[in-house]
């Protein structure tokens, strides 16, 4: 089953998701999910942990990318358009991806406490805190332009993340007209550093964020595409510093 059909279907209801984002997912699925994040069952297996991961990542994006269209004052349907391009929504689960969406608007919940929820589910700055703000960034550029309060607002959730300003100005110029970008930034390396330290920050990030490392760790198949376009993203990074400073 997709991760749109075990969020709509009910099938994670065993994994005890609780807080905010399993208030939403039992408001959605029709049950209850109360139990806190902290008490996630001890017998629960490795996978079950994944899943439970898998399910709250999937949960946020559409819950926080709900809150942050109410940021800028204008709510559209080109946000939820935004999923369907990259995050490989089948066409028949469209409309619950919306339903979620909606849901999410007219929650009272901030989205502070999503994305406090989710934070504690990964280690700070983990790499697939990092796809979500991403994914944010993705949804941001959806009608065309990026807002100042949306980089407002994705710039306090990296912070709740653990993130810091100097990890959100590289996640800002990774997103916002990458082939314009300051490739030392996109790498969060400085220009002083040596080709040594340099190509070193390179094959740590290509390690960090290879879309089947972060699968593994929690970030859902659905999201590729999105953890692809980053790779690709730090590898033109990587090729400009090198071609500039002839190294081999």
């Amino acid at each position: 089953m997709s991760i749109w059909g075990k969020i709509i279907g009910g099938a994670a209801g065993f994994f005890a998701l609780g807080g905010p984002l399993g208030a939403l997912l039992g408001a959605l699925a029709g049950h209850a999910i109360d139990k806190q994040l902290e008490e996630e069952p001890a017998l629960a297996t490795a996978d079950d942990r994944r899943a439970t991961r898998e399910i709250a990542f999937t949960i946020a994006v559409i819950a926080l990318g709900a809150k942050m269209a109410k940021a800028d004052g204008t709510v559209s349907r080109s946000e939820v358009a935004a999923f369907k391009q990259v995050f490989k929504i089948p066409p028949d689960e469209i409309n619950n991806v919306a339903r979620v969406f909606d849901q999410a608007k007219r929650d009272v919940a901030g989205f502070d406490a999503y994305a406090r929820q989710l934070a504690n589910m990964f280690d700070q700055r983990h790499p697939v805190l990092e796809e979500l703000i991403d994914g944010l960034f993705h949804i941001a550029r959806a009608d065309g332009e990026v807002h100042e309060s949306e980089i407002l607002f994705i710039h306090e959730v990296a912070r709740i993340f653990g993130f810091s300003d100097a990890d959100f100005a590289r996640l800002r110029e990774v997103n916002v007209g990458a082939d314009l970008a300051d490739p030392y930034t996109v790498l969060g390396v400085r220009r002083e550093q040596s080709d040594e330290e340099i190509r070193a920050t390179w094959r740590r990030l290509m390690r960090e964020n290879h879309p089947d490392k972060l699968m593994a760790q929690g970030l859902p198949a659905e999201f590729v595409d999105l953890a692809n376009e980053k790779v690709a993203t730090l590898n033109a990074a990587y090729d400009r510093i090198a071609k500039e400073r002839g190294i081999k």
